[in-house]
Formats: structure tokens, C-alpha cells, sequence
């Protein structure tokens, strides 16, 4: 068909769907700048859009929460008594075996740019490591090269962009020669994304032949595993589980035997890390049963009465916050995608880039929607939580400054390593309030977890006050 016969039918179609001005500017546009525009108007769903117009901005009405819900349950991060004990030792026995015998994958939700961090570029190439300036994807890397190694099999690792980074991320590791990684192991895929729109309903022109759109949200993985082939890739290998994070947390143990083994011994489909929330209203979901199954709440939504709320002894009846790290079944994905189990949208009302009426280009109010990964539990048949020590697994890496900054994830990492290595008997310098008196890092491949530490006190320097270690 040629493109002025597209452009007809096109106009026509968008004209019932009260979208005409996305043509506004036709006249103007050269052959390949109207091919262009065309393919992504082909690209709408308008069935979908209209129906997220009413619900979303026409008639919008924020989601009432329901109150007949009860904190989730959650296994401790340390057993507690025989039973327990047993059940730990026998899920750490299976995760090793699940992660020796090729089953368990990498997976990081890579999707964001390092702006907040005042970065130009994709976030995981932030560099970040308090002595060696490792950026994000380097520390995910050797920390998946030093568990290849040490279970002697190959841990593939899935890697899901967004159209602002696709492109970057992929000659970052091209020129990084994958970190050292094969880069047959290494599936790099990119997000859906979706219109962004004005408060009156209209879908905004990026550009004069480009629509306004942002990436469809973390939980846009579920489609896009499904539609970029990784899911078939990881039926290929064999893999049964994937091991989710986000690229902000360097803190994160990918391959944790113990969850991995208690989310496979109880046969759970989506499972999840928490913390013990710092306060009552700190910025993380509440880990929640509603209608006896397991939801994310978010902290905006959890009423203050809930909140601040506490059990006898003083601890927060609602205290399991939610640190977007889950086990996934490929199975469970498999079965979302094919019984097209979507997940919910969510509004956000944003300040978004776009062209005004006369092509000029301004920033307004206007509406982005995207979906959460969490979104997924209450769908599973069974999810397990497991509680986390923040100390050892959580560093978010959010602001340039303040809170989940730079700087405090930094010294998180200092803090572990000093913690490690203590742990092992090496001798640590002090300052008055506590914290460690040096700069310390510790490579993935010379420990993964504080145990692997003891093995090799031989290869650890003396540390003395104000030094900076590397140990590797």
C-alpha cells in the first residue's frame, strides 16, 4: 500500500479516535519522517487508548485500597529453631544444586538513565565501587563470572533496556568486551513502551514525526521476555528460574542458594525479598495478604493509621518492605503471556517534553502510564517472601545526593566489606563513631559471600588507618 493511501486510512482512523492532531504537521514531514509516523500510528492499540483515556484521565478515579487486608508472613533471614534450621540447610543444598546444574539466570531491569545521578548515559554504566570506580554492569558481571566459576557451569544473564538506553547499553558492553562474560551468555532486550498523553486526552508529538512515549514500567518484562525471544532462549538452556533486580542496588546477591532453594522447595511462582522498614513511612511497598494472597501495597497508598500501627513489643505490624528483588518461575511467564494476563497500569501525572500546536518544543503536565513487576504476585499460585539484612543486600543508588545517594551507597559498600572481613578475624581501623577508618572493596571473584572470606585471610593485607584496599 502506498504511503498516501496508509496516510488516508490513518487519518481516517485517528479522526474516530478524536487524535487528528498527530497529522498536523504531515506537510511538512519528508518521505522517510512520514513512513516513520505512519508505522507508529500503526502501532497503536486505540481499542486499549481510548478505554485508558476514560479510566485514566477523562473519569479518573484513584484506586480505592482495601482495608480487609493483613501483613504478609515471611521466612526470617536467619532460621529460627530445629525445624527451621533443617528446612534452611536443605534449601541451600537444593539452590546450589539448581544453580550448578544451569537452571537459575541473571536477570536486571536496566532500563533507567543515570539523570537523577547527574550521569548522561544509561545508570548501569554509573560507576560506583568505592576504590576501583567499578560502574554497575562491571560489579553484576564478575559478580556472575565468579558463580560461574565457583558451581562450574555457565550463568547466563538477561539484561532488559528501554528505547532511551537500548542502543548505549549494548556498544557499553560491546566495548567492555562484555566484562569478561561470553557474550553468547549475555541477552540484551529492550521494553515496550507507551503514548504518553495531555490532560485532556490527546497522545503528544515528541517531535513533528515522533510520538511521545516512555517505557511501559518494570512490568513490562513480562511482555517483553515473551516478545524479544528471551523466554525461548531460556527453554533453550534449561533455565527454570530467573533472579530479578534492578540496576541501582550493587549491593544485590544474585545467586542466593537460600532463596533460591526455599522459592523451589515450597513451589513458588514469584517469590520476594524484604527489609525491615527503617519507619513507618519509608519509601518502599508494603509486602501485604489481600484475599489471602500476596501484594504490594505502595507507601503512598498504605493509610498513616496502617502505617504507623505497631504489635506489642513496638515493631510495625506492616514492617516487610518490598526491595524489587523476586525469584520468577519461566513458567509463570510463560502462562501470563499466554492467557494475556496484563498487568494493571498505574497514572502518573509528570512534567513531560513534547511539541505544542505551532511545533515549538515545551515541557507540561501531562500523563505517563506504566505497569509494576509486583503487580505479578497475587497472580502466582504460591510466592514465598524472605526477609534480608539491609546491611548486606540493599544500596539503592537513586539520588546524587541525600538519601539512596552516591554517597550512602558507597559506604554501604565499605561498610560490608568491613563487616566481612571482621567477621573472618581480620582487624579493621575505626573512627570514633563506628564507621571504617579506610576505603575497602571487595572483588566478587575473591568472595561472593563473607564465608568464602575465611578461606583466604592469607591474601589480606594489614589495613591500617586512612588506607585504600582492593582486594582481588
Amino acid at each position: 500500500m502506498s504511503i498516501e493511501k496508509d496516510y488516508k486510512s490513518l487519518k481516517k482512523l485517528l479522526k474516530n479516535h478524536h487524535q487528528s492532531h498527530i497529522l498536523a504537521f504531515w506537510d511538512q514531514l519528508n518521505e522517510g519522517q512520514k513512513q516513520n509516523l505512519l508505522a507508529q500510528i500503526q502501532d497503536l492499540d486505540f481499542a486499549k487508548i481510548d478505554v485508558w483515556i476514560e479510566k485514566f484521565i477523562k473519569n479518573y478515579i484513584p484506586d480505592v485500597i482495601k482495608t480487609d487486608f493483613v501483613p504478609a508472613s515471611s521466612y526470617n533471614s536467619t532460621p529460627l529453631g530445629p525445624d527451621q534450621q533443617r528446612k534452611y540447610a536443605e534449601a541451600v543444598k537444593l539452590g546450589r544444586e539448581l544453580i550448578a546444574t544451569g537452571k537459575v539466570a541473571a536477570f536486571v531491569v536496566a532500563g533507567g538513565q543515570g539523570t537523577r545521578l547527574g550521569f548522561d548515559g544509561p545508570k548501569g554504566n554509573f560507576p560506583i565501587s568505592p576504590v576501583k570506580n567499578k560502574t554497575l554492569f562491571q560489579i553484576f558481571a564478575e559478580s556472575i563470572a565468579a558463580t560461574s566459576k565457583k558451581y562450574q557451569t555457565d550463568c547466563p544473564w538477561y539484561v532488559m533496556t528501554s528505547p532511551l538506553n537500548h542502543d548505549e547499553t549494548i556498544e557499553i558492553f560491546r566495548s567492555n568486551n562484555h566484562y569478561g562474560l561470553d557474550k553468547n551468555n549475555v541477552f540484551i532486550f529492550q521494553q515496550g513502551t507507551l503514548p504518553n498523553f495531555s490532560p485532556d486526552g490527546r497522545i503528544l508529538l515528541a517531535e513533528k514525526a515522533t510520538i511521545a512515549c516512555s517505557p511501559d514500567g518494570h512490568g513490562g518484562s513480562i511482555v517483553a521476555l515473551h516478545q524479544s525471544g528471551a523466554l525461548d532462549d531460556m527453554k533453550r538452556r534449561g533455565i527454570e528460574f530467573m533472579s530479578y533486580w534492578q540496576v541501582d542496588n550493587p549491593l544485590i546477591n544474585i545467586f542466593d542458594p537460600l532463596f533460591i532453594g526455599l522459592h523451589a522447595l515450597d513451589k513458588a511462582e514469584m517469590s520476594s525479598k524484604a527489609l525491615i522498614k527503617a519507619g513507618p513511612k519509608e519509601k518502599v511497598g508494603n509486602f501485604c495478604l489481600v484475599d489471602g494472597r500476596v501484594t504490594v501495597i505502595e507507601y503512598s497508598d498504605l493509610p498513616d493509621e496502617l502505617a504507623e500501627k505497631r504489635n506489642p513489643d513496638g515493631s510495625l505490624v506492616f514492617e516487610l518492605g518490598s526491595i524489587a528483588i523476586h525469584i520468577i518461575n519461566r513458567t509463570f511467564v510463560e502462562k501470563l503471556n499466554a492467557d494475556d494476563s496484563s498487568l494493571p497500569l498505574h497514572r502518573a501525572a509528570k512534567k513531560i517534553l513534547h511539541i505544542d500546536e505551532n511545533g515549538n518544543t515545551v515541557e507540561s503536565e501531562g500523563i505517563k502510564l506504566e505497569s509494576f513487576v509486583f503487580d505479578a504476585l497475587p497472580l502466582a499460585s504460591k510466592s514465598i517472601i524472605l526477609q534480608t539484612i539491609r546491611s548486606e543486600e540493599f544500596a539503592p543508588t537513586k539520588n546524587a545526593t541525600g538519601i539512596d545517594s552516591v554517597e550512602t551507597t558507597r559506604q554501604m559498600m565499605i561498610t560490608r566489606a568491613a563487616n566481612w572481613l571482621e567477621s573472618a578475624g581480620v582487624t579493621i581501623p575505626r573512627k570514633p563513631d563506628g564507621s571504617a577508618d579506610c576505603l575497602l572493596e571487595i572483588a566478587p571473584s575473591f568472595a561472593l559471600e563473607k564465608e568464602d572470606i575465611k578461606e583466604k585471610l592469607n591474601q589480606i593485607p594489614d589495613i591500617k588507618p586512612s588506607d585504600r584496599i582492593y582486594i582481588s
